[in-house]
């Protein structure tokens, strides 16, 4: 439900008190949820953007009536200068799923393959099965990572590595990564989604955009949906060679992202702590709800995420229904992992909620 015209008005007026304005902004959100609904659906940040991203957004409210081109120029050079690469190899988006979708518009098509894990974030699928390509679906191996030497069959136009992955929160090793991109011959594309790079803890993964400097044929995606809290302000991009990212350019919407978006990554690209703070009330509140989940019998896919896959042992669909019937939402059904039930990381008041019905559902 949206923000009262009151709370809205109390949102620009935080001032002083910006400080707070991640537990302003959810408890805002709990206030107006209909009947106390807990929200652990989507892999949200309950926190919100940072302090320096409310603030930005409200001193940019003067500049809705211009294109917001000197933004987008300023947030990719700012994007540049963070992974060392040029500004002709930075492309924004609306989110890191519009990334994707150029990934789709661009690199597939009829009589074109798109191969991507099963389970894995769906939107790339989607989007190239609109654009008339062929999906191909490879399980995760036994550890729930990318079966990598499985994923560049004859044909392959595109390869969609989400490391980490959604909906497990499991990685792919980087040695197993680096081998794979070094072994897919170039006209086929690999794309990278690291949406949830933020989060990860483990010694054994790496972000590879740095690798976009040997390889020609990679691009890599990121958001500020996740670790940022920007999820309903569309902000995301995407690391590639120049002539890549201007294939991808040539498909894009011109000024998809809005001038509160642009504003709002600047400030958090600089807020170094919220991000910190960020992994840090994450892993804090996922450790415990992991030992809770112990204690009942249960067991999670290791996750490198805000998210954990939580393994039932029946079917997750009725207890699905039965957690949302109780104004509790959790994940989806992935057909892939019919007895696994994926739960967002949500604040601790969220969590204690969710054990609650959890028990009471499982009972």
């Amino acid at each position: 439900m949206p923000l009262s015209r009151r709370a809205f008005a109390q949102l620009l007026g935080v001032g002083a008190a910006a400080a707070a304005a991640p537990q302003f902004l959810a408890a805002a959100a709990k206030k107006n949820a209909p009947g106390g609904l807990v929200r652990l659906s989507a892999n949200e940040n309950p926190y919100g953007p940072s302090a320096a991203a409310i603030n930005a957004m409200r001193g940019a409210f003067s500049e809705s009536a211009r294109y917001p081109d000197e933004e987008a120029d300023r947030l990719t050079a700012d994007i540049a200068k963070l992974h060392g690469v040029t500004t002709d190899e930075v492309i924004l988006g609306a989110g890191s799923s519009e990334i994707l979708k150029l990934v789709a518009a661009a690199y597939s098509g009829p009589s074109r393959k798109v191969v991507m894990a099963s389970p894995t974030f769906e939107a790339l699928g989607h989007y190239a099965r609109a654009s008339g390509a062929e999906v191909v679906n490879v399980p995760l191996d036994g550890n729930f990572a990318h079966d990598l030497g499985k994923m560049a069959p004859d044909g392959a136009a595109v390869v969609y590595v989400c490391n980490p992955n959604n909906p497990t929160g499991s990685i792919t090793p980087k040695a197993a990564v680096r081998s794979f991109l070094d072994s897919v011959p170039q006209p086929v594309i690999v794309l990278v989604d690291e949406a949830y790079h933020h989060y990860v803890a483990s010694s054994d993964y790496e972000s590879v955009i740095p690798l976009t400097k040997t390889h020609a044929n990679l691009i890599v995606a990121r958001t500020f949906s996740k670790i940022y809290g920007m999820a309903g302000l569309r902000a995301g991009y995407g690391i590639a060679p120049a002539d890549v990212v201007k294939k991808l350019d040539a498909h894009k919407a011109w000024d998809s992202m809005n001038i509160m978006a642009l504003v709002a990554a600047r400030a958090s690209l600089a807020d170094a702590e919220h991000v910190t703070r960020g992994r840090m009330r994450n892993s804090t509140t996922k450790q415990e709800l992991i030992a809770q989940l112990a204690e009942v019998g249960y067991n999670i896919v290791p996750s490198e995420t805000n998210f954990v896959m939580i393994d039932l042992r029946r079917e997750v669909k009725p207890v699905i229904g039965a957690m949302r019937d109780r104004n509790v939402r959790v994940g989806r059904l992935f057909p892939a992992m019919p007895n696994h039930l994926r739960v967002t990381i949500g604040t601790p008041e969220e969590m204690r909620r969710f054990m609650e019905t959890f028990r009471e559902v499982m009972a």
